[in-house]
């Protein structure tokens, strides 16, 4: 994939994990994905911040919990938007909540925390030097972000007041689409429309941004969740669960992956998948992987 050097407004461009110990979360994640990391935090920070690379290019960042923040890890998904302060007013108009007011990170850019009604909270970015992640879909890096909701009709109502979002039906699934970005992703890389259709990628998938994870069991909050590309699902099962790691659903074949969930070994999950043509026709994957909390 070409390195990503720009996000139009309402695509997920960013994760990041908040850690109880942002060292012990930079150790387990680099023997997990290759990462290397740079703390680019300014002498003298009371928080840390990890950028992970990949190949040089910056895919995501491990931190320390923010001041006032649940003391619980977690990862969180950042969405572009053209301005953090009009996006705020929208959620609010839009039923959502405002957890963090618009701030300026330095030259990097300007953010905030929002929440959707049912609690699931996720962050916006205004991108200033800082774009987003540089490299996405390959091993190691991010691959898709997903909202796993109980009310999946008030969420459509949010997030397509929000973000212009709309979805798209994928065998019995439901994706987030965001109208015109498969025409950015054409322009620059020339072809994809081609090559989705070539492995048999239902018509308008390159405009889809996120996925619709219905909720159906008890004790599961709703969240927005990440999932990252690898090339073995089950090597990233057994390496975290040696690196004190829990494998939350072992290794799955499901439409078009094979999968794993993982929680850290400080309690932040996310998903490990390889993309494997021959799933592509298989039955819909079990609601316990997608809805991990």
């Amino acid at each position: 994939m070409p390195r990503r050097d720009e996000y139009i407004p309402g695509v997920p461009c960013w994760i990041d994990t908040s850690q109880p110990d942002p060292e012990a979360g930079v150790e387990f994640y680099s023997r997990v994905f290759g990462w290397t990391f740079e703390n680019v935090m300014p002498p003298g920070s009371g928080g840390k911040y990890f950028i992970a690379r990949l190949s040089g290019g910056a895919v995501a960042a491990v931190g320390s919990i923010p001041e006032g923040a649940p003391a619980n890890a977690m990862w969180d998904t950042y969405v572009s938007v053209e301005s953090a302060d009009e996006t705020a007013a929208n959620v609010l108009a839009a039923g959502g909540s405002v957890l963090k007011e618009p701030f300026d990170v330095m030259s990097s850019g300007r953010m905030a925390v929002f929440a959707d009604p049912e609690g699931a909270t996720f962050c916006v970015w205004q991108a200033g030097e800082f774009k987003g992640a540089e490299i996405v879909n390959d091993a190691g890096s991010l691959n898709f972000n997903g909202l796993n909701t109980r009310d999946v009709a008030g969420a459509k109502a949010f997030y397509g007041s929000v973000f212009g979002w709309e979805t798209l039906s994928i065998g019995g699934a439901e994706m987030w689409t965001l109208p015109g970005y498969g025409d950015h992703l054409e322009q620059n890389d020339p072809g994809i429309r081609a090559r989705v259709a070539e492995v048999g990628g239902p018509v308008g998938f390159e405009d889809v941004v996120a996925s619709i994870n219905p909720i159906d069991r008890q004790g599961v909050p709703p969240h927005w969740s990440v999932t990252f590309a690898t090339d073995n699902a089950d090597a990233v099962a057994e390496t975290a669960t040696e690196l004190g790691g829990t494998v939350v659903v072992p290794p799955f074949d499901a439409p078009w992956v094979r999968m794993t969930v993982i929680r850290d070994p400080q309690g932040a999950t996310f998903i490990a998948s390889k993309f494997v043509l021959e799933n592509k026709d298989l039955g819909s994957r079990p609601s316990a992987a997608v809805g991990a909390a």
